[in-house]
């Protein structure tokens, strides 16, 4: 099995976008059931509000402004990925913007910073409750 580095510096934006949409789906599931939410229905409708292209980009741009030169990259690398097909959901720019901030979750937790990821989304999801 390839280790966790080499898989950071060797896989496409795609493959990451891959993995941190099960990172950002998996903490989003766990910030609602952690809050109190109980029932099938109610969580999947309130997960729905953030996983979707569209949430994920206004949480990047709610967070962007806290990221290192090193995590702007990573998420590049997912946002200029090749051949990505657009949900008709969302536009072209709020899609690619969605798998770059993927790339970066899964970036940071293939580096083992669990930690980081949560600070950015904790601050991600404050910021969008007070707009």
């Amino acid at each position: 099995m390839m280790e966790n580095n080499e898989l950071l510096r060797t896989a496409d934006g795609a493959t990451l976008a891959f993995l941190g949409d099960a990172v950002y789906e998996l903490w989003v599931r766990r910030r609602l059931v952690c809050g109190g939410m109980c029932g099938s229905k109610a969580l999947n409708d309130a997960s729905h509000r953030f996983v979707t292209a569209k949430a994920q980009a206004a949480a990047f741009h709610r967070i962007e402004h806290l990221l290192t030169a090193e995590e702007i990259d990573c998420f590049k690398r997912g946002r200029n990925s090749p051949h990505l097909s657009v949900p008709k959901s969302s536009t072209g720019a709020e899609y690619r913007t969605a798998t770059g901030f993927e790339a970066l979750c899964a970036a940071l937790c293939l580096c083992g910073r669990n930690d980081r990821v949560d600070e950015l989304l904790t601050a991600a999801f404050a910021a969008e409750e007070r707009d």
